[in-house]
């Protein structure tokens, strides 16, 4: 087995033991035991779970594609977007107006029917469909643009920035139905679930960290496969690459519309977890801090990139509990001694051979 197939199997095999272990830990352990994972740390770790898929899903546009998007964020968002509104629907009478159908922002804004984008999100595969559906055919309309323009380099990466303020800006709009700046909160229960129950938390972490193998899993075939090297060849030499032939704007086209699915699956799972979604996910510093992450965990590796999300965010955790005036000035300071002295981010530390692409 070479050495790149070793460390996505021991990644593989770390999500397995999260997937198992946290859950145990949290609900057979009692809380006077000094090994016992509270509620608290178990949506801690199912947020960095859902943040390294994100990862996942940038590092397979910009370190195999080339493609710098600034703007992930919005598809990860979308993709909440479509679980709330799931989330939303189950609520029925039990919100603080009581209204069966309407939920309580649209009671509150004296809206007196349901908006016809809303239909269906009260049946679970219909909500999932969307989940995947949305983010798919904005990264469609958009890349298809951008594309067959042949849109490049820095100005890509600002019209993908630019996608995302727009659609934090619409979304902050009462009008749109989609709660305005309040977004959407008080989710009761999931496929009749409690969400509030440590159970219910347990199996959420379980199912991110398989979606997340399932994840890393996809991508890395996508990686080594003929397509995989042709992506490639285009972040090498996008101009060679056509000349030699190949549908280089369907190549790009394809895998910016696989990474957004992969980005709103993260935010589905994302939003039962930590219990809201509102526009500010939407934000571009959020979308920066994702290329930050696959920075620092290695751009072109996959695991790295994952890696490097769950150890950003835990050093956000831990600054912006004790010093969160120092946090941003870190989070700056990481990246420049990152792109100075870690050009291949954490896992360049590693043997040169197994830090070579999965």
């Amino acid at each position: 087995m070479r050495p790149a197939d070793t460390r996505g199997a021991v990644f593989i095999g770390l999500l397995l033991v999260v997937a198992v272990l946290t859950p145990v830990l949290n609900l057979v352990v009692p809380a006077s035991s000094p090994f016992h994972v509270s509620t608290f740390v178990m949506t801690l770790v199912g947020k960095y779970l859902c943040y390294a898929m994100l990862a996942l899903a940038v590092d397979l546009v910009w370190g195999y594609c080339g493609i710098l998007s600034l703007g992930h964020g919005a598809f990860f968002a979308l993709g909440g977007y479509a679980m709330g509104m799931y989330l939303m629907r189950q609520i029925g009478s039990r919100g603080v107006y009581g209204n069966p159908l309407l939920p309580d922002f649209m009671v509150f804004l004296n809206w007196h029917e349901l908006p016809w984008f809303w239909q269906g999100f009260n049946h679970f595969p219909y909500a999932l469909l969307m989940v995947l559906a949305v983010p798919a055919m904005v990264a469609f309309g958009f890349g298809a643009l951008a594309f067959r323009s042949r849109v490049t380099g820095v100005y890509l990466s600002i019209i993908t920035q630019a996608l995302t303020y727009a659609l934090m800006l619409a979304f902050f709009r009462n009008d749109m139905g989609f709660g305005g700046n309040n977004g959407f909160t008080d989710f009761k229960e999931l496929l009749g679930l409690d969400l509030q129950a440590d159970s219910t938390r347990a199996l959420l972490i379980a199912v991110t960290a398989l979606t997340l193998a399932a994840s890393y899993c996809l991508c890395r075939a996508i990686v080594q496969s003929r397509a995989g090297r042709v992506i490639r060849a285009i972040r090498d030499a996008e101009s060679r690459t056509r000349f030699l032939g190949y549908p280089v704007e369907s190549y790009k086209l394809w895998v910016f519309v696989f990474s957004a699915v992969v980005a709103g699956i993260a935010g589905a799972l994302y939003v039962p977890q930590v219990g809201i979604i509102n526009p500010s996910e939407f934000a571009p510093i959020n979308s920066i801090e994702v290329v930050i992450w696959v920075a620092v965990g290695g751009r072109g590796s996959l695991y790295g990139a994952a890696a490097g999300a769950v150890l950003v965010n835990y050093a956000k955790t831990y600054f912006t509990g004790s010093l969160p005036e120092a946090w941003l000035y870190a989070l700056g300071a990481l990246f420049i001694g990152v792109t100075l002295f870690l050009p291949r981010g954490v896992i360049g530390l590693l043997p040169t051979r197994a830090a070579a692409a999965p």
